[in-house]
């Protein structure tokens, strides 16, 4: 069998889900969306547009804090967005409290991960969004290590070439090299704020904590826009690593305070300027 006719036999067989098979295609960065905090958008530049992102850790480490984030971003950019929740856990309330458009927002809600992987599968080839999230954070890291390597291979495929922004959360890792993001979240420090008593009599129970906020750490592992800056022999130890960063989540009570608190800065400035 000649050369001429093996390229037509191939390029045959491939028709209608590879274009142009033996032609070379330069690899251009693509398009990134930002995430909605500052040292995320530093780290990683935003979430790429046509590509597969991972965001995992373990629970209460930031991965639907980021989400949020990125979906707040993008409704408010008027692009329509989708969630698959696949333990039905999404906080609706809360989140259009912190500014997410309910209204640009599909919630698939499933009960377990094989409806969640058909809901994604059915979006991403229907298109028609901005950012499709598939939210497996709740689901065991043994169930999610099941899931055959073909799957998010698919995925990475029915979204290449495409403005949508495919992101998954998970306990781990499980995409492998079809995630062209991968980011891993640990939280590190959490401050409570203990409600003051009104009174000098001392209560019978113990005071009710409040959540102010916390302070998290994000790792990229993998990226094929940024790639790290190689480390030297002698490197401090203490030295933070080049692809490591660390972001805030505060309460709503905290922010107020903290706005408060400018404010009040701001306008003592004021009278001082002004008194001089």
């Amino acid at each position: 069998m000649s050369v001429s006719s093996l390229r037509l036999q191939v390029e045959s067989a491939l028709a209608g889900r590879v274009a142009s098979p033996f032609r070379f295609r330069e690899a251009t960065a693509p398009v990134a969306v930002p995430i909605g905090i500052y040292a995320l958008d530093e780290l990683t530049g935003g979430l790429p547009r046509g590509c597969l992102t991972e965001i995992c850790g373990p629970p209460c480490s930031g991965k639907t804090s980021i989400l949020q984030s990125a979906l707040v971003a993008c409704t408010q950019a008027s692009e329509a967005c989708a969630l698959v929740d696949a333990q039905d856990c999404f906080d609706p309330v809360g989140a259009q409290k912190s500014g997410l458009e309910l209204s640009r927002l599909l919630w698939v809600r499933c009960q377990g991960i094989d409806q969640a992987l058909c809901s994604v599968d059915l979006l991403l080839h229907g298109g028609g969004f901005g950012l499709v999230a598939l939210d497996l954070g709740d689901i065991p890291a043994r169930l999610t290590r099941q899931v055959q390597l073909s799957v998010w291979f698919r995925m990475r495929r029915a979204v290449e070439d495409t403005s949508t922004v495919l992101v998954v959360l998970a306990a781990e890792s499980n995409a492998k090299s079809c995630a062209s993001l991968v980011l891993r979240v640990e939280k590190e420090v959490t401050a409570w704020s203990l409600s003051t008593q009104k009174t000098e009599r001392r209560a019978a129970h113990t005071p009710g904590c409040l959540l102010d906020g916390s302070t998290h750490s994000a790792e990229m592992v993998r990226s094929f826009l940024r790639r790290k800056k190689p480390l030297s022999i002698d490197r401090a130890k203490n030295c933070k690593p080049s692809g490591t960063t660390r972001f805030q989540i505060s309460s709503d009570e905290q922010i107020k305070e903290e706005k408060s608190h400018e404010a009040e800065t701001l306008q003592a400035a004021e009278v001082s300027a002004e008194r001089r």
